[in-house]
């Protein structure tokens, strides 16, 4: 099987060898890009199946790179960026990115990253058949044929993680699942330093879901342990 074609998109020099230089020996296929502009025009004309993007471009802000591609494309985005509060991980995962790594970080972490997202994609391509083609709970659809979930009827564009994220929890339904559970199904990692970053992915999906985000309908947090979806026959 060919290696995906990975995009970076990194104006630092020293950032952008240490990641050319990881997927050199990894053996994947890339092209670089060292502004917003140049992000784009590869985007367009290479079809990458991933990118990875640094927010903190000179002549354009990350997020709004990730806005452009969104308009025309379901390519995987994980952001490589040294923000690190909340606020700039949500703007980017509600923008469309797929995933969010803090600077400074790990080779080792980022190629985990890569491979839980194009395990995705794999996932996402090739499997179904075995789950019940639709499921719903209360005004909550997930069509897992056509990969869209719906809320009254209004479809929600969600990520890929998100996307992951509902249909655990959908299989689950009324069972309370722990942060390591979810955290291994998802991204393949138990880590309690990525607990911050789940929190993050079940907001921005809470935001899209949920009428009222104080008094969920869907999903109900279990403080310190972690999340269960709610049949709403229990509401």
């Amino acid at each position: 099987m060919n290696k995906p074609f990975i995009l970076v998109v990194e104006d630092d020099q020293a950032i952008k060898n240490l990641i050319s230089t990881t997927l050199e020996t990894q053996d994947y296929k890339f092209h670089t890009a060292a502004n917003g502009r140049q992000a784009i025009l590869e985007a367009v004309s290479q079809h990458p199946d991933v990118i990875l993007l640094d927010l903190g471009l000179p002549d354009m802000d990350g997020v709004d790179i990730i806005k452009k591609v969104r308009s025309w494309s379901n390519v995987p985005i994980i952001v490589i960026s040294a923000r690190s509060e909340d606020r700039d991980k949500i703007d980017a995962l509600d923008a469309g990115a797929d995933d969010y790594l803090t600077k400074p970080f790990s080779v080792q972490e980022l190629l985990a990253r890569l491979r839980v997202t194009l395990r995705r994609i794999n996932y996402s391509n090739s499997t179904t058949s075995e789950e019940n083609s639709v499921f719903v709970n209360g005004g909550l659809k997930i069509d897992y044929v056509s990969g869209c979930v719906y809320v009254d009827d209004v479809e929600m564009h969600l990520t890929p993680i998100e996307y992951k994220l509902i249909c655990l929890l959908a299989r689950n339904i009324g069972k309370v699942l722990t942060h390591k559970f979810i955290l291994k199904e998802v991204w393949g990692t138990s880590l309690d330093s990525d607990i911050p970053s789940l929190r993050v992915f079940m907001a921005t999906l809470r935001k899209k879901i949920e009428v009222d985000t104080s008094t969920p309908k869907y999903i109900q947090t279990h403080v310190g342990v972690g999340y269960r979806m709610l049949r709403c026959e229990d509401v």
